[in-house]
């Protein structure tokens, strides 16, 4: 019950900071960009666990990193280096449970796409002479890529559909930023990140420890 009602909230708290919560004051928008995660963060902890405390555990610490990474990330380094760091917490969290060899278009699909993006959005900023910031984004890709391989081998839906739509948020705002304006961009990439975070809070209720799987 509680669970559904929360839910509700998350959605309507993310529509209003999308669509009605103007750019200034900034002070104003921080807050209402973080309503939507402290709710998923409340939805996550009211999660019966599954087979998996850890991973409702490691799930919490990366969800709270990411919503202090949400206020941060007006100080772009600062908050890209959060953001990793919540990944890195959900790697973790997703080691903790089943585990299985991906399909070799999976492999394909995740490698295509690192190396597009390096090639695309490093090149570019190292072409124009942001040496700092091109390494930065190669590191950011290699372990959002290592996130969704991650996700994917826990043949978990919650936690694979959550790293999709995680990795594309981040390449919306990536290309939004750094090679060209993509239309309705602020929309399509809160509406995947605040998707993908809940996404990995629905997870913790069907995770399968690694430990319980049959040798």
């Amino acid at each position: 019950m509680w669970s559904k009602i929360i839910g509700v909230l998350i959605a309507a708290m993310g529509i209003i900071y999308i669509f009605f919560i103007p750019t200034d004051p900034v002070s104003t928008k921080i807050v209402f960009k973080l309503i939507p995660m402290l709710l998923i963060i409340l939805f996550a902890f009211l999660q019966p666990v599954g087979e998996s405390k850890k991973y409702k555990t490691l799930i919490l610490i990366g969800l709270t990193i990411c919503m202090l990474a949400d206020g941060l990330i007006y100080w772009f380094i600062v908050g890209l280096i959060t953001f990793l760091i919540g990944h890195i917490w959900y790697i973790f969290a997703f080691k903790q449970i089943k585990h299985m060899s991906l399909p070799k278009w999976v492999i394909v699909l995740l490698l295509a796409y690192g190396l597009a993006m390096v090639i695309w959005l490093a090149g570019t900023l190292w072409s124009q002479g942001d040496i700092v910031l091109a390494c930065a984004v190669i590191l950011y890709i290699g372990v959002i890529l290592t996130m969704g391989w991650n996700a994917f081998q826990t043949a978990n839906k919650f936690a694979i559909f959550g790293a999709i739509l995680f990795i594309f948020s981040d390449s919306i705002l990536a290309i939004n930023k750094f090679i060209v304006e993509v239309p309705f961009s602020g929309a399509l990439i809160m509406i995947s990140y605040y998707g993908a975070q809940f996404m990995f809070a629905l997870s913790i209720r069907y995770s399968v420890s690694r430990k319980n799987l049959i040798k």
